[in-house]
């Protein structure tokens, strides 16, 4: 056991002394174990002598048996305490030497106790609000859209919103041609925003064979510095307009989507809908339980999750900020150490309050859970073969994924015992703020 013990709020540390008889008989059974499969020149495997061994495994032998010895030392004392690490402890063992006892100290945090809390004298709000059968018929119509053919039109059809036009364009600044700013044939959806503004609306009007200049301003915070701000013109030539020609809504345009009729399809709608107003109000009630948790419960922290916590905010800080070049604006990647802290120790104290909470009760990631959420992530991406992958190489990453599905069930077994009360809202408004 531990001669010294410094105890200050979470932070231990502690000193202890294992004596050179003890770490040599220590070494000796490690040794042992290595001459079972050590292979060394006249003698055969198991039957080298120990003094041999000592010759050439001694220094490895020994710094096993220290660490074996410090970790017996370490697991004694926090099962008598009745503490839990949060980390690994820094051990500090200098001027120690083979055949002399080791005096050494370790440093670490522990986790916190979790208070009592008592989740009924909470309340969180509930947004609620009626489905809008123009947004059934607006799917509907997306669905339309999403199956439509854009039909080549003659030379007479003039260019509307959502037709496709295929162009070639050539843009200048002043007299000079800029690069990248040139294309043939180009399909560009009017409409969509994929140009700088006003460029898709001065090709409403036009007609195929048509030729014509198009002038337009670059915005201020174009990513590209040498046009941020200022005025082009491009020549621009229309080879063809497309319109999209839109599918009847009936039964067979229902059965290509999976539904018998379109009557199947409309409820088919109207649950999906549901589910993501029902959704939507969840994460609200969640986002404001945390909010009340981090202000309400009392706890404190350890700096060795904390500083974990920092580094991981501070990579990713870097990694996003990394390919600026100039164009981000100073004050929008500028770390800010006082203001990170404060969220890295939020991040961790609301961890610990769900990891303890949802392991009191019972909280549990069914292999059902994982799955899902695998299957979730993997169709937001083209290739979801990928995103399988990635999981099963990377086990990590699945624990991450599993840890976060732990923290929303424990919220929601949480917001079971808190009251509520319901406000009506638009739907707008609910997904605005979700």
């Amino acid at each position: 056991m531990f001669k010294k013990e410094k105890i200050k709020d979470l932070h231990y540390s502690v000193s202890g002394v294992i004596s050179a008889t003890d770490l040599q008989a220590a070494a000796d059974e490690i040794l042992t174990e290595y001459g079972k499969k050590a292979k060394m020149p006249g003698f055969r495997p198991g039957h080298i002598p120990l003094s041999v061994l000592r010759q050439k495994f001694n220094a490895s032998a020994y710094g096993e048996a220290v660490d074996k010895l410090m970790n017996k030392d370490l697991t004694d004392y926090i099962a008598d305490k009745k503490i839990r690490l949060a980390g690994a402890p820094k051990a500090d063992l200098a001027g120690w030497e083979i055949g002399k006892d080791a005096e050494y100290s370790l440093e670490f945090d522990i986790l916190p106790t979790l208070p009592a809390i008592d989740l009924e004298k909470f309340t969180v709000t509930k947004k609620v609000t009626d489905l809008d059968p123009a947004e059934v018929e607006k799917a509907l119509e997306n669905i339309r859209k999403n199956r439509s053919v854009a039909e080549k039109q003659d030379e007479k059809y003039k260019a509307i919103d959502g037709d496709v036009a295929v162009i070639d364009f050539k843009g200048f600044i002043g007299k000079d041609a800029f690069e990248g700013g040139e294309a043939k044939k180009h399909h560009l959806i009017l409409g969509s925003g994929a140009f700088i503004p006003g460029f898709e609306d001065q090709i409403i009007g036009h007609k195929a064979g048509d030729k014509f200049d198009v002038k337009v301003k670059f915005p201020k915070d174009y990513h590209a510095e040498s046009l941020a701000g200022k005025d082009a013109r491009f020549e621009v030539e229309v080879h063809e307009i497309r319109h999209h020609i839109l599918p009847e809504l009936n039964d067979e345009l229902a059965k290509s989507v999976g539904q018998e009729s379109v009557k199947a399809l409309r409820e088919h709608i109207t649950k999906i809908l549901t589910d993501q107003y029902a959704d939507a109000a969840q994460s609200e009630m969640r986002n404001e339980l945390l909010e009340i948790l981090a202000d309400k419960v009392k706890l404190d922290v350890p700096e060795t999750l904390v500083s974990q916590e920092l580094e991981m905010a501070k990579a990713e800080h870097d990694r996003t900020h990394a390919h600026c070049d100039g164009h981000c604006k100073a004050e929008d990647h500028k770390w800010d150490d006082k203001k990170e802290r404060k969220e890295a120790e939020r991040r961790v104290k609301l961890g610990l309050i769900l990891a303890e909470w949802g392991t009191q009760n019972k909280v549990e990631v069914s292999r059902e859970d994982l799955q899902q959420a695998v299957w979730a992530e993997a169709a937001r991406y083209p290739n979801p073969q990928q995103v399988f992958e990635f999981y099963n190489k990377n086990p990590n990453a699945l624990g991450m994924l599993r840890g976060m599905i732990f923290e929303r069930k424990a919220l929601d077994a949480m917001l079971t015992h808190v009251k509520t009360k319901e406000k009506k809202v638009k739907a707008e408004e609910l997904f605005k703020q979700a």
